[in-house]
């Protein structure tokens, strides 16, 4: 087996890399003082390519497949983490759903503005009453003609406030449970869709998200997103993109995180030496380093599967599971060997930390990983 990636995949990551370092981290401080990224960089973002990496060409993406993806999320986790989360809303997830579910006027009518980053998109998946069981949702859509009539609500929708275009998922038929959920495309400015105010985070300053609110919203027949009833299938075939996504995105902080800790407790002195010097310190950065080894592993095999057209649901969830718990921990770690310096907003690494915490609750918790992967596994034995 080989474990290279190839040329093309080497020349996107340096790329990608290049990117990251030299037009956004320069403002990732101001992004998290602010807590906005300014429009100019999430059009450079659009110009470099990064919306529509991983994306089929035909519909206005870079292509790469998602190994090619996987490979420039982890990339962006060289920088503040809510860069790539204006990104992975907009193509990874809103996108997505779109070119999975189709129908071909759909996909033409969106994906290339998504891809360009000239448009930014949501998903409106999580209710109030339904975040990890996203199969009860109590937003309904009534036929009304040939369009539907929609009334409900969503909850922490990322990029809710600044998005120009929403993948919603409402139920048309209740009683049929998931079976009858359906997914629509929605633009900003149609009647009876309000969005709530940003809402106030922990982390991920600069990654806006909001409540959206349907007071008896029209939208036409020609905007639903597949087939009736297809909505949840969607739903949960997006989700693995986005946990794979994830992923990467989780191996590219935690090897930031290793990097300067590994610089800071070689520079560090105390007691006449580095810190580094001391096996409780080495230890922790060894742990960390075979972690994210074997998280980047994870994220490549899935993805490259995927690019193989098999199916990814276990793979997906063992690979978001197991990288955000590592980045749980690198993070914490990452904290401990800067000491004092690590709890300090003058460095970035207390940022991280909190940045990180939200990675095992979004797009499925660790918890809900793990029954995915269970059942997975009790199925098939």
């Amino acid at each position: 087996m080989d474990l290279e990636l190839p040329e093309e995949l080497r020349l996107l990551q340096s790329s990608v890399r290049k990117f990251v370092d030299e037009t956004l981290a320069p403002h990732e401080k101001e992004v998290e003082e602010k807590d906005e990224i300014p429009r100019s960089l999430i059009a450079a973002m659009g110009e470099s390519g990064l919306f529509g990496i991983g994306h089929d060409e035909k519909w206005g993406g870079q292509g790469f497949g998602k190994l090619g993806y996987c490979v420039a999320v982890e990339q962006a986790g060289r920088v503040n983490a809510s860069f790539w989360n204006v990104v992975g809303a907009t193509s990874g997830l809103c996108g997505t759903a779109i070119e999975l579910g189709g129908p071909d006027a759909v996909r033409e009518r969106y994906l290339p503005d998504l891809f360009s980053g000239r448009k930014v998109g949501a998903y409106a998946l999580s209710e109030p009453g339904a975040g990890s069981d996203a199969g009860n949702l109590k937003t309904q859509a009534k036929r009304d003609g040939d369009a539907y009539v929609i009334d409900g609500a969503k909850t922490f929708i990322t990029n809710a406030p600044i998005a120009d275009v929403f993948v919603i998922f409402a139920n048309t038929d209740p009683s049929k449970g998931n079976k009858g959920i359906t997914a629509f495309v929605v633009e900003r400015g149609t009647k009876g869709l309000e969005i709530g105010k940003n809402d106030e985070k922990m982390g991920l300053h600069g990654s806006t998200t909001a409540q959206l609110y349907f007071h008896t919203m029209r939208v036409p027949g020609s905007q639903r997103v597949g087939d009736e009833g297809q909505g949840f299938k969607i739903a949960l075939g997006t989700l693995d993109m986005g946990r794979l996504g994830l992923a990467a995105h989780s191996v590219g902080i935690a090897q930031r995180l290793l990097d300067a800790s590994a610089q800071y407790a070689k520079s560090r002195v105390q007691f006449g030496k580095p810190i580094a010097t001391n096996q409780a310190i080495q230890w922790m950065l060894a742990d960390a380093a075979t972690e994210i080894h074997a998280a980047r592993l994870m994220v490549y095999d899935a993805s490259a599967r995927a690019d193989k057209g098999e199916r990814i649901t276990q793979r997906a969830a063992m690979a978001k599971l197991f990288a955000t718990e590592m980045l749980g921990r690198v993070a914490d770690n990452a904290v401990q060997v800067h000491g004092g310096m690590g709890y300090m907003r003058e460095l970035w690494i207390e940022r991280a930390y909190r940045d990180a915490r939200i990675t095992r609750i979004y797009e499925g918790t660790s918890e809900v990983q793990r029954m995915v992967i269970a059942g997975a596994l009790l199925e098939n034995t």
